[in-house]
């Protein structure tokens, strides 16, 4: 089985990890429990870059990973987090 794999890489503004890590967490759990396309999704924290985020994630195809940029749950992370990204 083929699958689709994206890494995303956030550069935090500082003293925003704990408020972003809210956010993102949810909408990790939520593409995981309720998007049939989402294999995996890990919310990674490299040691010692407090400012930063890594997100690796797997999905059955691109069409899956459109579905999931265009679900409720995606689109308020986006909007919540925005002004938390450098």
């Amino acid at each position: 089985m083929s699958a689709f794999v994206i890494i995303v890489d956030f550069k935090l503004k500082p003293g925003t990890r704990a408020k972003f890590r809210k956010l993102i967490d949810a909408n990790a759990d939520t593409s995981v429990n309720e998007e049939p396309g989402c294999q995996r999704f890990d919310v990674l924290e490299p040691e010692g870059e407090i400012d930063r985020i890594v997100l690796y994630e797997i999905y059955d195809s691109r069409t899956d990973l459109e579905a999931h940029t265009a679900t409720q749950h995606y689109k308020t992370f986006d909007k919540a987090s925005a002004d938390l990204v450098a």
